[in-house]
């Protein structure tokens, strides 16, 4: 049996932090390129808060996006997007218009626990 060059290893995955954390705010960002926001994610004691952008204004305004409960990998470089450095990615997932919907997490996990 071959095995498919798309696996990862369990190792590969336990190098990924994928974290819980709250978003504490969101405002838009129009200087992004594609319709974004800048959104601040508080982590936890360990990372605190973190920023980003994210194209997801086709599902959210961003004055309802404080309090909800999300995922990101926290341990990727950080990285410039336009006047904006992001500090981790968010995620979320493709709807059928490939517009992006956010990966939540039950409110309960405490901010910067690690997906296992």
């Amino acid at each position: 049996m071959t095995q498919d060059a798309s696996l990862i290893s369990w190792d590969d995955f336990k190098k990924i932090e994928i974290r819980k954390g709250t978003i504490v705010k969101a405002e838009p960002f129009p200087e992004a390129r594609q319709p974004a926001y800048k959104i601040w994610v508080d982590f936890g004691a360990e990372k605190g808060v973190l920023k980003t952008s994210a194209q997801v204004t086709r599902h959210y305004l961003p004055e309802h996006l404080p309090g909800k409960a999300v995922m990101g990998v926290t341990n990727f470089p950080k990285k410039q997007i336009g006047p904006l450095m992001s500090e981790f990615l968010l995620v979320g997932f493709e709807d059928e218009s490939k517009a992006i919907i956010l990966a939540t997490c039950d409110p309960q996990v405490p901010d910067g626990a690690i997906l296992k």
